[in-house]
């Protein structure tokens, strides 16, 4: 052949191929930051919790000297037992706060049938006397006791 002329066929030429593979590890890469940095956006909320502590079987005892205030069905509310009304609460509060023995404590308590607006009122007016240590019992009490 005279010319000597090199020209190629198609059969000769290779073919442009997108390689997938490494097209999935980029992606998964991609996904596996975008979930990580995504998690650390979330800032968590809590509230900060004081846990009992376990003590020895053989520990004295102190007096207990937490209130109870139950709220009942008709909005009446308990003192330890003693019927009083939502404005006495307020005062008997910030003076049991104001008493010196030992730390101020409040249980909250409802018969059956309490109103949950009464309780909540019952909880602000402790969080207002600043009384830090909050109770509220599961289970329900006849009403007065």
């Amino acid at each position: 052949m005279a010319g000597g002329g090199s020209s190629q066929t198609d059969s000769d030429q290779k073919k442009a191929r997108i390689e997938i593979i490494p097209l999935i590890d980029v992606i998964f890469f991609l996904l596996a930051t975008f979930v990580l940095f995504t998690l650390s956006l979330n800032n968590l909320q809590s509230l900060p919790v004081q846990l009992p502590v376990a003590g020895p079987a053989n520990e004295i005892q102190t007096e207990d000297n937490t209130v109870t205030l139950q709220v009942s069905e008709s909005g009446t509310f308990y003192w330890n037992k003693e019927m009083i009304t939502l404005n006495e609460v307020a005062p008997r509060l910030r003076q049991y706060k104001e008493n010196p023995k030992g730390v101020p404590r409040v249980l909250i308590a409802n018969d059956d049938r309490a109103k949950f607006g009464a309780t909540v009122m019952i909880l602000d007016e402790v969080r207002k006397a600043g009384i830090d240590q909050v109770s509220v019992e599961t289970q329900v009490r006849p009403t007065g006791r």
